[in-house]
């Protein structure tokens, strides 16, 4: 198992702090049914880094405590922005094609929340004001429209950087052998 550097440990605290402003930056919007976190284009950055997956988990308990969420939303909203995270890490090292890496990496989050947080927020307050399939439909959408629209320009930005061996959150790359 690889040991985890400064850099890796400093980049986790960056990555958990900017889904936490993200997140605040948008509290009106953040929460419910239809949901718009700016955060939740951070959730393509495991495609990138390993340690982004705590990060994110990290961030997602910070911001649902921030907002006021259920304990139940605060504990399991974060376990699943984990799950997600992980399961799209696996997915940037299944596929080297941009196309897949994004909507596959970014299918989890969008997925695991739209179907998981129904149920959280039944288990917080007994009921939904809408029925489970709304709630799943309206966040799927609404989760879909950041992690695939504007988590796919943060991708394509990272990447670009990356491939200058500009030093955003990143260490530069090694060179190209010809």
């Amino acid at each position: 198992m690889k040991r985890w550097s400064t850099l890796m440990l400093a980049r986790t605290g960056v990555i958990a702090a900017l889904y936490a402003a993200l997140t605040f930056a948008c509290f009106p919007v953040a929460s419910g049914m239809v949901q718009f976190r700016l955060s939740e284009m951070l959730t393509l950055l495991p495609l990138f880094y390993v340690e982004a997956a705590p990060a994110l988990m990290v961030g997602c308990f910070l911001s649902n405590l921030m907002t006021g969420c259920g304990a139940w939303d605060i504990i399991f909203g974060a376990l699943i922005t984990l799950v997600a995270a992980v399961c799209s890490r696996g997915m940037g090292k299944l596929f080297q094609n941009a196309f897949w890496r994004i909507f596959l990496g970014g299918f989890f989050p969008v997925a695991l929340n739209a179907l998981f947080l129904p149920l959280i927020w039944w288990l917080s307050a007994g009921e939904l004001q809408m029925g489970y399939w709304l709630n799943v439909g309206a966040l799927f959408l609404s989760q879909g429209v950041i992690i695939w629209g504007m988590g796919t320009a943060l991708y394509f930005a990272l990447k670009r950087l990356m491939e200058k061996n500009i030093s955003v959150l990143t260490p530069t790359m090694p060179e190209k052998k010809e």
